[in-house]
């Protein structure tokens, strides 16, 4: 499943920062994560670092992007095979 940036949003740029996959970009006037690129982390860490670093937890599940574990993994070896 991938995740979302909710209206709480401060456009802070902590989450931008720690994605391993540049999922999220900045938007007017709240960022966005890129579904394509989201894999939770997966093959990266053990969680979602948008989430541990976001000061106002406006990072939510997107329950319109659902994914398996094994979806996110294959979707991250992809990610790193365009790198």
């Amino acid at each position: 499943m991938s995740l979302k940036i909710n209206d709480n949003c401060i456009a802070c740029d902590a989450c931008r920062e720690e994605c391993p996959n540049g999922a999220i970009s900045e938007n007017d006037p709240i960022y966005i994560i890129d579904s394509e690129f989201c894999t939770e982390c997966v093959g990266s860490f053990n969680e979602p670092q948008c989430i541990e670093f976001c000061p106002v937890e406006c990072i939510e599940i997107d329950e319109n992007n659902f994914e398996t574990a094994l979806e996110l993994s294959l979707k991250y070896k992809q990610i790193q095979e365009l790198r």
